[in-house]
């Protein structure tokens, strides 16, 4: 274990130290964040090329333009306003869940078919998942955050799979923040409502 963790890149620390401060950030609704989400997904887009992980590659990108996007929105929508948390219809669950499921097939078959991947659709499945989850957050729904609990459960394997094991604890980590900040954002979701009432 010891010689493992040796062997992990300074570049997997610094994206493994800047994700799960940029993630409890998240969780606390803190709008800061996004910078380090920039920090992070930027030095996983290296390591994720190097490892032949496509989606997540692809994925660390889109996470660049969510997190502009997500900073910007955020400062729209401070922490103490109750009002920006928002919780899915069931009509959009089921759109989420359909997005994903098309998603999946698509990014899937794509990285099975044009790229040299091990695991392209197992990849497509979690990308799908996290294209859906990032976009709950950045406008503070708050399902976004049982989706992050989901599929930050299957990247482990996946991680583990790919000798990531610092990376696959990171994702221990978030799989934890994740379910607090669900816990958190229900709370302040429902005092929102307890007002309105």
């Amino acid at each position: 274990m010891l010689t493992q963790l040796l062997q992990i890149s300074a570049l997997e620390w610094f994206a493994t130290i800047t994700g799960f401060l940029c993630v409890y950030l998240a969780a606390k609704q803190n709008s800061w964040n996004w910078p380090l989400s920039i920090l992070s997904v930027s030095s996983y887009i290296i390591i994720f090329y190097d490892i032949k992980l496509y989606g997540d590659m692809v994925l660390q990108l889109y996470f660049l333009g969510t997190a502009a996007y997500g900073w910007y929105y955020w400062q729209q929508h401070p922490k103490d306003d109750q009002n920006a948390i928002s919780s899915l219809s069931r009509k959009q669950w089921i759109l989420a869940l359909a997005s994903i499921l098309i998603a999946t097939l698509l990014i899937g078959s794509f990285l099975a078919h044009f790229t040299d991947s091990d695991v392209p659709y197992i990849d497509g499945f979690c990308t799908s998942c996290s294209f859906i989850a990032q976009f709950l957050m950045t406008r503070k729904i708050i399902e976004n955050w049982l989706i992050w609990v989901f599929v930050d459960l299957c990247y482990i394997p996946l991680y583990v799979h790919k000798e990531l094991y610092l990376t696959a604890f990171l994702y221990l980590a978030f799989t934890i923040i994740a379910w607090k900040g669900y816990i958190d954002w229900r709370k302040s979701y429902r005092k929102r409502a307890a007002i309105n009432l």
